[in-house]
């Protein structure tokens, strides 16, 4: 009975030893992955070629400017609380998604919101996914906001987003509703472009701690 179990605590021993190691090979530490991400991200803001040289600007800044970003700039405002860093192309027209839901202090608002985007791999340098190039194919997701907890829900209902990943809209898409205005009016609604962190990011972003590069767009369905 003693040999067996010091037989089965030798095989233990060696397959922790292996898995130790085997994990350490196969690739780099959280910590490591994190910040080559830093890396990728400043390089971006550096040089990339969607918008080139980014100028980042703080929260206070922004603020001061009534949450806008100058374009004649190149203006990025970078948010301390989840490194998202945004520039807002075009403001929008109509209600914010916070002023639909000020009536009551704990009442909610939920609107149908359709998306052009392009999706791009900051690390690749590859674009992965994107609407903007296909007339025919509008991204819609339906969103919540609460004003008692002053935060956004919402699922992907159809489109690229929804099937190339899941429904789980990433935070980072939900980020500029803070500060855009949504309208039933093709043309007038409201653009921005974003760098989201994994953090913010869509599961295979998060899973492989990977930056990614969005311009999105944001209106109300006209028939709604």
């Amino acid at each position: 009975m003693k040999k067996l179990l010091y037989t089965v605590l030798a095989v233990s021993a060696v397959s922790i030893s292996f898995f130790a190691t085997t994990s350490c090979s196969d690739g780099e530490t959280y910590a490591e992955q994190k910040a080559k991400e830093k890396r990728y991200i400043s390089q971006f803001l550096e040089d990339n070629d969607f918008v080139g040289k980014i100028n980042v600007i703080s929260e206070k800044q922004f603020y001061a400017q009534d949450t806008m970003t100058n374009l004649s700039k190149n203006e990025f405002v970078c948010f301390d609380d989840d490194g998202i860093y945004m520039q807002i192309v075009r403001k929008g027209e109509g209600p914010t998604m916070v002023e639909l839901a000020m009536p009551r202090s704990d009442s909610t608002v939920t609107r149908p919101i359709l998306c052009k985007f392009l999706e791009y791999d900051i690390e690749a340098a590859d674009t992965t996914a994107q609407n903007i190039y296909k007339p025919s194919i509008i991204d819609e997701m339906l969103c919540t906001y609460s004003h008692y907890s002053r935060s956004y829900t919402a699922s992907f209902t159809e489109g690229i987003m929804k099937s190339t990943y899941n429904s789980t809209v990433p935070s980072g898409w939900l980020k500029p509703l803070n500060y855009i205005r949504l309208t039933k009016v093709a043309g007038e609604e409201a653009k921005v472009r974003i760098i989201v962190p994994h953090t913010s990011g869509t599961t295979n972003a998060s899973g492989h701690v990977l930056p990614f590069y969005y311009e999105i767009t944001y209106q109300i369905p006209p028939n709604y």
